[in-house]
């Protein structure tokens, strides 16, 4: 089978990736603080010299990853002495600048020879996002009877939201959906190339079990979600997170897309109503243009064939949820079935790597999230099941996880994927 070309030779002067805006994280550190009982005392601290979070709450969680720029040093220095720590970056821009060296790929389109899945090297680094949209339309080219492209919408900048439908043997939207999203928040790369693998092995893999699960699912798997975010990591700023709508606050873009689904939208824990947060969950429930494209879709396909499963990816922590996000004190029904196919999950992740994964309630498991995709398809779509992963690592890299890890990160998610696959 050939799979045309990835990023063709007149495409890759387009996509490349300017750096002539970009924000600069030279100096920047990155540290990990266990803040023990400490909660108030480190949450002032963070508000006071205006540090940004990678990772944890903190008002809440016992340990928290945070960004310090070079100008922010000293009075970190002074203020964090009561607080055990260590370094993850000691300088993120050079970080960034080995994980960002995108390829410029060639290809010889008129080429006879069948494409070799060892020899394939698109799951070894990172890609600009205009090659990644094109990696769809080749993959859905090189099996164009059972997956095509799909459009779910515009992001707000006007960019496709594009996704591939892949189907098996009855022809395509006749059987219950698996939908599969990633990249909603923009800084985790390693996400969009997780997904695309997992749609690669349902299309290339020549495993019979493979092949199965597309008898008994219609997939509709979605990469890149947030691809405005996506472009503007890429192009200005690496460490971008939202999306990039406007706010109420001039000086403050970008709502994120995973507290601003219509579904516990109001909890006050859950999500900042602050416009220049990380985690701002937008002025009204469901009004970000990205929501709006991802509600409209998954409603559409759950009404036609039904949600079997829903999963949204996201990295980093190594950690296999699903319901409840909203609340710690809630339980799911089906908490049995979900724990027992978490567990499995996570033991056939470990099986391939050896990587460790921790499994349970959103919550409990990591933090209160509210307005999320993941209660969102439980409760109002009624997805049979809806999970949630946070992939590598567990802080020593973080979001800027270095391109020899991403192949092994897919391999050991496809192994999850399809324990839950297999046994739902």
């Amino acid at each position: 089978m050939k799979l045309l070309p990835w990023a063709l030779a007149s495409f890759g002067a387009a996509s490349a990736v300017s750096v002539a805006s970009k924000v600069s994280y030279d100096g920047w550190k990155v540290f990990r603080v266990n803040v023990g009982s400490k909660h108030t005392q480190f949450r002032e601290l963070v508000n006071a010299i205006g540090l940004e979070t990678w990772k944890g709450k903190p008002g809440g969680s016992q340990v928290v990853d945070v960004m310090v720029a070079p100008s922010q040093l000293a009075a970190w220095e002074t203020a964090a002495g009561d607080f055990e720590f260590d370094l993850m970056h000691d300088n993120l821009g050079k970080s960034i600048s080995v994980e960002g060296q995108f390829p410029v790929y060639t290809a010889n389109a008129a080429s006879d020879e069948p494409y070799a899945a060892p020899e394939n090297t698109w799951f070894d680094t990172y890609h600009p996002i205009a090659d990644h949209m094109q990696f769809l339309g080749d993959l859905a080219a090189s099996h164009p009877n059972n997956s095509e492209v799909f459009v779910a919408g515009l992001s707000h900048e006007g960019r496709d939201i594009k996704g591939i439908h892949i189907w098996g043997n009855g022809g395509k939207g006749s059987k219950p959906a698996v939908v599969w999203h990633g990249t909603v928040h923009a800084r985790e790369w390693v996400t969009t190339m997780v997904v695309e693998y997992a749609a690669y092995q349902l299309l290339e893999s020549t495993d019979a079990k493979a092949s199965s699960f597309k008898d008994k699912y219609d997939f509709y798997i979605i990469p890149v979600v947030n691809p405005d975010g996506f472009a503007f990591s890429q192009s200005t700023d690496r460490m971008w997170r939202k999306n990039r709508q406007a706010t109420p606050s001039a000086s403050c873009v970008g709502r994120d897309i995973n507290r601003n689904w219509p579904n516990q939208w109001n909890q006050s824990t859950g999500a900042s109503t602050s416009p220049c947060a990380q985690d701002y969950k937008g002025p009204s429930a469901g009004d970000g243009t990205e929501t709006k494209v991802l509600k409209a879709h998954l409603d559409s396909v759950a009404a036609e064939s039904g949600l079997a499963m829903y999963m949204d990816i996201h990295s980093y922590s190594q950690l296999w949820m699903y319901p409840y996000g909203y609340t710690c004190s809630g339980v799911v029904p089906e908490a049995a079935k979900y724990e027992s196919l978490s567990q499995g999950a996570v033991a056939a992740i470990e099986s391939v790597h050896g990587m460790v994964y921790e499994a349970g309630p959103i919550c409990q498991t990591i933090y209160e999230v509210s307005g999320d995709s993941v209660d969102y398809a439980y409760e109002v779509a009624k997805a049979n099941y809806s999970m949630t992963v946070e992939l590598r690592d567990t802080g020593r890299y973080g979001f800027i996880l270095p391109p020899e890890q991403i192949r092994p990160t897919a391999e050991e998610m496809w192994a999850g994927l399809s324990y839950v696959l297999d046994n739902m």
